[in-house]
């Protein structure tokens, strides 16, 4: 008993350990997604468009507060229909997966900024939408999450309020 060894010798070792890659790319999304894709878009550029204007453009020389988000709204609109006319063919495009709805989720967020805005100024939607985003969305560490959400309301607070006294909702 004293000469067996202790542990039994093992399968040889495979004498190349290149790790195969891993391809995890979806599918393409093919011509009923690219179509879908660019429908929402351009109902997202329409609603712009028409908030935009129920805002008010005002002029180049005196612009009110519609004029950014109606060129902004523009943009989306033609870029959605040169996909209407140009993607359908298929191209590319992933189809929707866990990576989709982080986008959504992100487009949620900022929503709930606007909303939240004029009721609590800026400084607590932003803070939670930065928290929202690097930690729920991005994965951070807390301490870097809470860190530099800190430090980007504060020096938006800085440029906006402080240096440029521009009249957006804050509470200091």
């Amino acid at each position: 008993m004293d000469d067996e060894p202790l542990t039994k010798p093992s399968a040889t070792l495979p004498t190349d350990t290149t790790p195969v890659p891993i391809d995890d790319t979806p599918p393409p999304a093919g011509p009923v997604a690219n179509l879908a894709s660019s429908l929402v878009t351009a109902a997202i550029g329409v609603t712009g468009v028409v908030l935009s204007v129920a805002l008010g453009t005002g002029s180049p020389a005196q612009p009110g507060p519609g004029l950014w988000p109606l060129g902004v709204s523009v943009v989306v609109l033609a870029l959605s229909i040169a996909q209407l006319a140009v993607g359908r063919r298929g191209g590319g495009g992933e189809t929707f997966s866990h990576a989709s709805w982080m986008a959504a989720w992100g487009f949620a967020s900022l929503v709930a900024l606007v909303v939240l805005m004029p009721h609590l100024g800026f400084e607590i939607p932003s803070l939670l939408l930065c928290l929202f985003w690097l930690r729920v969305l991005g994965h951070e560490r807390w301490t870097t999450t809470i860190i530099t959400a800190l430090a980007v309301v504060v020096g938006f607070y800085l440029v906006f309020v402080a240096a440029l006294g521009t009249a957006i909702p804050h509470l200091l």
